[in-house]
């Protein structure tokens, strides 16, 4: 079992006990989607650590988007219920990059590729994704790079 895995069912316990309602169901909410993952596909398998961090970031992601939609709809008690369950899981996952960082890392794949204009967008992405890993969102990281080819060009 991955260790991220262990880490959740040891807090799963600790959160019984000390009776924290939105740790426990966000916790079980977390487990159960990997879970979940496990065993869709062909065949069982246990997850990695970084499989179980992608599922964990899918989550907050919904939580997130969730937290928004409630929010838009005029329900502030249940948008803050996603946004308290979306901060127990940022706990699990690592520090997200600042602006700052991203930038140095989508220009140093810029350069790597020897990019230039918006049509290369895809060649860039395709080198950036895996250093980035999940510390930034998606939507984040393809903005910045086309902000950056868009000024290199």
């Amino acid at each position: 079992m991955s260790a991220l895995k262990e880490k959740l069912k040891a807090d799963l316990t600790a959160s019984m006990k000390s009776r924290d309602e939105v740790r426990l169901r966000t916790i079980r909410m977390a487990l159960a989607a990997i879970n979940v993952e496990e065993v869709s596909g062909k065949e069982a398998r246990e997850l990695s650590d970084d499989e179980v961090l992608k599922v964990l970031a899918k989550e907050a992601k919904k939580r997130k988007e969730a937290a928004e939609a409630f929010g838009n709809a005029g329900r502030a008690e249940q948008a803050q219920a996603e946004l308290d369950e979306q901060a127990v899981l940022e706990e699990y996952l690592p520090a997200q990059l600042s602006d700052e960082e991203l930038a140095e890392l989508v220009d140093a794949a810029i350069a790597e590729t020897g990019a230039s204009g918006p049509q290369a967008m895809g060649q860039v992405m395709k080198a950036v994704n895996p250093r980035v890993a999940g510390r930034a969102e998606g939507g984040r990281v393809a903005a910045t790079v086309r902000a950056r080819l868009a000024a290199s060009s």
